[in-house]
């Protein structure tokens, strides 16, 4: 390969190829990032396998929504002091104009579905050019290993904050994967009085106990059903109904799973005489995603401790099948591209 390095193209479902990569010099607003690593998720996976709606993918195109990396350039219109600023990224290319957008709910933008990685480039190459509006900064130092799956937490800082968990209340997580773990550490940070998390297996009952959990079980096990606050991010097809089977009347669930149609849903009668609030969740806000990184930045928040497999650019096709393997030895997996050698 070139300077340039090289990057995944998904031509199709199922067909994809690893070719040379040319960096775009960014235009006016815009900046070059040379990408460290990118995580590898089920959205991926369903984008490769052609499982995707249609209006939420863009063939062809190269993945990755969940990265980390290095600004090496700028365009016209953005600060010089943002070169070689440690950074991550929003994937929603909002409009900024609509009225959705002016109120800060840029996921839910009018002007329709665009997102890095699925209908824009994405960051399985070996850099990253987008819209500086869109880049949050690290401290210095970061590691950007751990950086990389600051995406995902962003989606559950934006649970989170619709949770609204207040110290002292007693809170649940239904699901054990990235977001489930992640939910448990955003949860754990405002002093809850219990914090349960449900998951289908035990294997990551040490982790649940690591990030804060005081108690853990399986969803085939009694499960209480007076917690003020829960989170679901299993996205199964009865996780939905676990999660709001845990609630004490008037409660707040948040669901951020999307499970596959034929999901056993939620009971309409059971929400209105126990009056639960019950809210969603799809992609992460501004808002959202400054809060996941003032966590990261004070260290209230463990990503490495969820990363199993790092992997070359160029074994794409293997983290695809790690992801979609249901090992429940895989957590995140992630892919490194090859260093820029580029100018800047």
């Amino acid at each position: 390969m070139s300077a340039g390095g090289s990057q995944v193209l998904v031509e199709g479902p199922g067909t994809h190829r690893i070719e040379e990569h040319t960096p775009r010099a960014p235009g006016p607003g815009e900046a070059l990032v040379a990408v460290h690593a990118v995580g590898v998720c089920g959205s991926d996976r369903e984008l490769y396998q052609g499982n995707r709606p249609a209006g939420y993918v863009r063939y062809p195109l190269v993945p990755g929504h969940e990265w980390s990396g290095t600004v090496r350039a700028v365009g016209p219109g953005v600060p010089e002091s943002l070169t070689g600023r440690e950074v991550v990224g929003e994937g929603f290319r909002n409009c900024q104009v609509c009225a959705r957008c002016h109120a800060g709910e840029t996921t839910l933008c009018t002007a329709g579905y665009e997102e890095t990685g699925f209908t824009r480039p994405g960051a399985m190459a070996t850099t990253l050019t987008l819209p500086a509006r869109l880049l949050h900064p690290l401290p210095a130092g970061t590691d950007l290993t751990a950086a990389a799956l600051l995406e995902p937490a962003a989606c559950v800082a934006a649970a989170a904050l619709k949770a609204r968990a207040r110290p002292g209340e007693r809170v649940a997580v239904v699901g054990t994967g990235t977001l489930g773990m992640f939910a448990a550490q955003f949860l754990a940070a405002v002093s809850p009085a219990e914090l349960l998390v449900v998951g289908a297996g035990r294997e990551r009952a040490d982790l649940a106990r690591r990030f804060g959990a005081t108690d853990f079980r399986t969803a085939d096990q009694e499960l209480p059903d007076d917690f003020d606050v829960v989170i679901e991010a299993a996205g199964s097809a009865s996780a939905a109904r676990t999660a709001a089977s845990l609630l004490r009347r008037g409660g707040r669930l948040v669901l951020t799973g999307i499970p596959a149609p034929g999901a056993d849903g939620l009971d309409p009668t059971a929400l209105v005489v126990r009056q639960l609030e019950v809210r969603t969740v799809f992609g992460a806000p501004p808002k959202a995603w400054a809060h996941a990184v003032r966590m990261f930045a004070a260290g209230l928040l463990d990503p490495l401790a969820l990363v199993t497999h790092e992997l070359p650019l160029t074994a794409f096709a293997r983290a695809v099948e790690l992801v979609g393997a249901g090992d429940p030895g895989v957590g995140k997996v992630l892919l490194r591209p090859q260093p820029y050698a580029g100018r800047g």
